[in-house]
This record gives structure tokens, C-alpha cells and sequence, in this order.
């Protein structure tokens, strides 16, 4: 066996089905060039039959992405398979994953499909996509609630017709470490020319132990691709998350033996990235990544660490992309200075054009802001603070009043299609009042059930990034803003969440 693991990435597809998740092209793009500075193997860019805007972003990454194979997700029939072969065809390395579900729950009521029926169809579907692909996964969607026989039957005839990786999702997290490790070494152990494809592990976290289930189906199982994503990110309480598997399998290399090429030093600007395109906040204490990952309240802690770092800590934050010199730039600050930190925080930009416009917002920003920090330039050059043609709403101006034993009155000036309109409302408080002036002219109907605040840096002169996710015809989005004033920043979210309401992008559920 190789002592090499697969690091397949999920974000853009399982990740996305999380509520108020979904990415526009632009974001998936700008996502996947920072998802191959990571080097992760594998990028699974979306499931190109669900939507023509999910057609699109697969087409947009394939032609882009040169170090790292591009997937598509499709269900196991022509259709799909032909519409994901289509979105790939420019990639320099492609994959077709095609699943249908195994379990006698899922295939009885989901499918009302006869296990000989899903067989059947199994066989088909990596037969037509292995003549379109070279590269094709196969996935066993709810396998670890399937009947072992009947899903080694399966795995044996997809393996007869050229699948290349095996994955046995834990769909619904309802597996056990131990469990599931032996679950997959059983079959692993039971399926002729089991050693002829890799095997993957795809986990999801409904009981806290995607990453747990996904090692154990590694040292266990013998599986060599784990399947994960930034932050967790994922339906219901996410996927198995890449910066703890990862990190868990350099950390204790002596005792995973295995190789990983991630280039660790990129996860921190990863997840930064992912969760300012999305609105999902990184919680504080969130291993790896969270705010407070490598910091010390206790004095006993803190004394320790002053004399010997490695009494408390079992990695260093420089090894996964926390910078010690946060303050970068201010006022004085040249364009030259300010491109030659994008590239520091890894953060491409498509044209030079681009990039004099994030300047252009940067300076904007330091004659409000004495002090700009990473976060705050990642802020800015985040989809959601960027006015696109495509926006159908985009914010102007915001003027509010408000005092104590006063009802706060705001007046919002925004484009809808490019001509400026203006809301008046006054409300319970000033974000209220705003938010109340913008729904005043737009008319939109959608109930909020999120309203979120997330300081982007320290201090009261930080930028405050919000987040609002509305509900409208079954329908959920994220918006987010970033600015100084926390009344403007809550506008720009509520636009930005008004624009993804918009889209008229119809998308499949796709597998758990």
C-alpha cells in the first residue's frame, strides 16, 4: 500500500449545500486558485448538471486549475454524466464522481429502486463515464447503512467496469470510529481487485467525529483519500474538516506514517477566504483555525510557553498561516506595497484593473482606519464587497440618526440596475431602520433568520463584518459586508443577500 493520502477537497460542492452556502462563479474561482496554492489533490468543483451556474464555475475552474485534478459530481445516469464530462473537458487532469444510493433505506424510499435495479444502474453509469474520462470515482451514497453483501457486489462490478477510487460516504455521521474503520477493511478484504482502486472515506460530523471516523477509515480501513472540506463546511453539522486531518496527519506523523502534500502555510488564508465568501464565522475555539487556537489565558499556560513553547503547544501557528506582524499597511502605503501583500496572503487578482480597484477601496478605507490589518484587506477583496455588473442591487450612500428616547430614522441611497434609488424608515434601532429603508423600495418579502457580527480584527477602530441569511420561497442566502460603521456593513450584507435571492439558478440536491 502507498503511504501517499489523497487529500480530496469537497468545499465547492458539499460544502456549498450548507443553507446560505452557495457561491457565485467569481467566488468558486477565486476559492479554487487558493484551494491549489494549498496543493490539495483533488478539487471537487460542483456537480455541473444541478445548474448552469454550476456548469459554469466547473468550466471556469478546469481551464484554470493546472496542479490539481478537477471533479464534477454527477448521479449515476447519461445526463449528468455527459454534463459533468462536458464542464471538464478543458481540465488538465479530470474526474467524473458518479454515486446512486446502496442502503435498503435509501433505495427503497428514495429510489424505489430494487437492489438489482441500482446494480444495474451503478454498472452503466461508470461504464459510460469511464469512455468519457479516464478518471472516475465511484461512490456508494449512505454505504456505511448498507448491507455489506449487496454493497461488495456493487464495488466488484464498478471495479469490472473501470472505476479508479471507491468511496463509502458515512452520508448521514452516524458511524463510530472503530466501526467504520473495520467496516471498510472488510470490504477492502472481501472485494476482488480491491487492490486494483484508492479508497475513500467521505464523513459527515452529525456526532462530532467526521475527522475521527476518516483517520480510523485511513489506519483502519486502508483507505488513501479522505474527503473533506475548509472549515467543515458542510450540510447540517459539516464534513469531516481539512485543516484538523491534515494537521492531525503532520502532527503525528510518527504515529499516521503517511505523506500529505498540503502546503500547510496556506490553510489559515483558506479559511479566512471561505468563511468571508460564505458568512460562516470560524467559531474562536475551533481547532487550527479559530481565533483563539493559539493562545493562552492561564498564567500557568502563558509561563510555560515563554520558556518553552512546546510545553503547550503541539504545533506552531507559522506552519499553518497565522502571521505574528498583523499590521501591515496604512495610510502612506504605495500600490506596489499593497499588490505585494495580496500575493503574500495569497490572494490572486484577474486583471490589473482589479487590482487598481482594490487599492482604490484600500485607501478608501485608510483615511477611516489608522491600522489595516490581514483581515481587513482580505475584507476588501472579498466577493461580497465588490459591486459586480451582474448586481442587480449595490450600495451608495447611508445617513441615520439616532439618540436616546428618539426613534433611530435612516435614509439608504443604493442602485437597482444601475439607477439610484432612495429608502427613508425608521426602526428599533439603527441596522434595523436601514435595513427596514432598503426593504421599503425593494419589496422583497424575505424573512431574515440571520443576523450575525464578527469584528474582523481587534479594537474598536476594526472593521465589523456581518452576516444576514433570508428565506424566501424555500429558498436560502447568505449575504456579506464588511465596514467600519456596523450600519453600513449590515446595508451591504442585506444587499449582497437581496443580489443571491436574484439568481433564478434552480440547483439538484445532490448527495450528502
Amino acid at each position: 500500500m502507498t503511504d501517499k493520502l489523497i487529500i480530496f477537497d469537497t468545499t465547492l460542492r458539499d460544502g456549498e449545500q450548507s443553507p446560505g452556502a452557495s457561491m457565485t462563479r467569481d467566488e468558486k474561482l477565486r476559492i479554487a486558485r487558493q484551494l491549489e496554492r494549498l496543493k490539495v489533490d483533488v478539487i471537487e468543483a460542483g456537480f455541473a448538471a444541478s445548474s448552469s451556474g454550476d456548469f459554469e464555475a466547473i468550466q471556469g475552474i478546469a481551464r484554470v486549475i493546472k496542479d490539481s485534478t478537477v471533479c464534477s459530481l454527477s448521479r449515476a445516469n447519461d445526463r449528468d454524466i455527459s454534463r459533468a464530462a462536458e464542464a471538464l473537458k478543458d481540465a488538465q487532469r479530470a474526474r467524473i464522481h458518479t454515486f446512486i444510493a446502496t442502503s435498503p433505506l435509501h433505495m427503497e424510499k428514495k429510489l424505489r429502486m430494487s437492489p438489482e435495479e441500482v446494480l444495474e444502474q451503478a454498472k452503466l453509469a461508470v461504464r459510460f463515464a469511464r469512455n468519457l474520462v479516464g478518471d472516475v470515482e465511484f461512490s456508494a451514497e449512505d454505504g456505511f447503512r448498507s448491507d455489506p453483501d449487496f454493497l461488495c457486489r456493487v464495488l466488484e462490478a464498478v471495479i469490472k467496469e473501470g472505476a479508479t477510487t471507491l468511496n463509502i460516504p458515512d452520508t448521514v455521521g452516524y458511524a463510530i470510529p472503530e466501526l467504520y474503520g473495520n467496516f471498510i477493511k472488510n470490504l477492502r478484504e472481501r472485494v476482488p481487485n480491491a487492490d486494483k482502486v484508492i479508497w475513500s472515506v467521505h464523513c459527515h460530523n452529525d456526532l462530532g467525529m467526521a475527522v475521527a471516523n476518516s483517520l480510523a477509515g485511513v489506519m483502519i480501513g486502508g483507505a488513501r483519500q479522505i474527503e473533506c472540506t475548509i472549515n467543515g463546511l458542510g450540510e447540517r453539522a459539516g464534513n469531516c474538516s481539512l485543516e484538523e486531518v491534515v494537521m492531525a496527519l503532520k502532527t503525528r506523523k510518527d504515529y499516521f506514517g503517511l505523506e500529505v502534500g498540503i502546503d500547510t502555510t496556506q490553510i489559515v488564508s483558506a479559511s479566512r477566504m471561505v468563511s468571508q465568501t460564505t458568512g460562516f464565522v470560524v467559531q474562536p475555539n475551533k481547532a487550527v483555525v479559530g481565533a483563539n487556537a493559539f493562545a493562552h489565558a492561564s498564567g500557568i499556560h502563558q509561563d510555560g510557553v515563554l520558556k518553552a513553547r512546546d510545553t503547550y503547544e503541539i504545533m506552531r501557528a507559522e506552519d499553518v498561516g497565522w502571521s505574528a506582524n498583523k499590521i501591515v499597511l496604512g495610510k502612506l502605503s504605495g500600490r506596489n506595497a499593497f499588490k505585494a501583500r495580496l500575493q503574500e496572503l495569497g490572494v490572486s487578482m484577474e486583471s490589473e484593473a482589479d487590482v487598481n480597484a482594490a487599492f482604490a477601496r484600500f485607501k478608501e478605507l485608510a483615511d477611516r482606519k489608522s491600522e489595516i490589518f490581514d483581515e481587513d484587506i482580505l475584507a476588501l477583496v472579498s466577493g461580497e464587497n465588490i459591486s459586480s455588473d451582474k448586481d442587480q442591487y449595490s450600495f451608495v450612500s447611508l445617513a441615520q440618526h439616532s439618540e436616546t428616547g428618539e426613534r433611530p430614522q435612516a435614509t439608504v441611497v443604493f442602485s437597482v440596475d444601475g439607477k439610484e434609488v432612495k429608502g427613508t424608515s425608521d426602526g428599533n434601532g439603527p441596522v434595523d431602520a436601514s435595513l427596514k429603508a432598503i426593504e421599503s423600495h425593494v419589496k422583497s418579502g424575505a424573512e431574515m433568520v440571520l443576523y450575525s457580527v464578527n469584528a474582523i480584527s481587534g479594537s474598536t477602530e476594526s472593521q465589523g463584518e456581518v452576516t444576514v441569511r433570508l428565506q424566501n420561497s424555500g429558498r436560502v442566502v447568505n449575504g456579506v459586508g464588511s465596514d467600519p460603521d456596523i450600519v453600513v456593513a449590515s446595508a451591504k450584507a442585506y444587499l449582497s443577500a437581496l443580489n443571491k435571492l436574484q439568481s433564478k439558478a434552480d440547483r439538484v440536491a445532490a448527495q450528502g
